[in-house]
């Protein structure tokens, strides 16, 4: 796989690498000193969480699910919704000093983490060898910037489906899987219209966001309140309910689906697509739906051929990876 781009004014080194494994899974890094990155983003989930929506360190429930990030470095864009959230270094502020809804609660606290990170008998040292010509090495700054190092290299590219398609490994995936590849590839099914390319997004390609018709709330296509996508960035009304494709990379490893964690299981999502969305299974279709879906029928077997192949796209050596889990052992 090609390495992904890296800002020129953070390039990668590996002693950043080490720094920002260890930030991410250090929860200190919050105000309260009691939640870290991986809090939401666990490594055994593809880097994603098992709750609906996530739960900020104040106990205040958010609007999203928490994105799987695993090969996130290769998209134009960083969050569900948000397109001008382009740069992991910037968008590592939003969880730390967001108010709105409150993650981490770092801010008005920073002192209090510049402090312990300075005392500590092991971080000096790191945030030295990584950033030996910042003064000082230890600053927000530098916290960013490891952390969107570590970020980069969450790169996954082993699964059984990759070792049959790319190392030609025929026996590396079922019969069942294979015929689940071609119904997700086809016309009639159409899986691949958003999610494509060796990462199973188009936004790897270009900052696009699609509408998957799960919510029609008022006949015209309405999202709840404060949950409509892409709408609330740009205030166009055609703009409602439109959210970033995700990677299906490790897809079986991150219930629940969709933005809002509000599908629990691959098979659900499966009956939402084919009904041309769970608006539509509700008795009222979305005007705003994507042209790029469209209703479909599929089979009990065809059904458990689609989940086969999404089941080959799961990467056990990412997932027990040592260089992605904590360091504190």
């Amino acid at each position: 796989m090609v390495p992904p781009p890296v800002p020129a004014e953070n390039p990668m080194t590996a002693e950043k690498v080490t720094l920002g494994q260890r930030l991410f899974y250090d929860a200190n890094l919050s105000g309260p000193g009691y939640m870290s990155c991986s809090t939401c983003h666990m490594p055994e989930h593809s880097f994603s969480e098992q709750r609906p929506v996530s739960v900020g360190v104040t106990g205040q429930f958010h609007s999203r699910n928490a994105m799987a990030i695993v090969n996130v470095a290769y998209m134009k864009t960083l969050t569900w919704a948000n397109p001008h959230e382009v740069r992991l270094e910037d968008q590592a502020k939003v969880p730390i000093f967001g108010t709105h809804p409150i993650e981490m609660d770092t801010k008005g606290q920073e002192g209090k983490v510049i402090l312990f990170l300075q005392r500590d008998p092991i971080y000096p040292d790191l945030f030295q060898k990584a950033f030996p010509n910042q003064n000082p090495p230890i600053s927000f700054d530098t916290i960013t910037k490891a952390l969107a190092s570590f970020e980069r290299t969450l790169i996954s590219y082993q699964s059984p489906y990759d070792d049959y398609k790319y190392n030609h490994n025929d026996s590396a995936m079922s019969e069942e899987a294979k015929q689940g590849e071609a119904l997700f590839m086809s016309d009639r099914v159409g899986c691949s219209a958003c999610h494509s390319g060796v990462h199973f997004s188009d936004a790897t390609q270009a900052p696009v966001f699609h509408n998957t018709g799960l919510y029609n709330l008022d006949g015209q296509g309405a999202y709840p309140e404060g949950n409509q996508g892409l709408y609330e960035h740009t205030g166009n009304a055609l703009d409602r309910g439109r959210f970033r494709t995700p990677t299906l990379r490790n897809i079986a490893k991150t219930a629940p689906y969709m933005h809002d964690g509000s599908i629990a299981t691959l098979e659900d999502v499966l009956d939402h697509y084919a009904a041309g969305g769970r608006a539509a299974q509700q008795g009222k279709a979305s005007p705003l739906i994507s042209e790029k879906l469209h209703p479909f029928v599929l089979t009990e077997i065809e059904k458990r051929q689609l989940i086969a192949f999404l089941n080959s796209l799961t990467d056990t050596m990412f997932i027990e990876n040592p260089h992605y889990t904590t360091p504190f052992r």
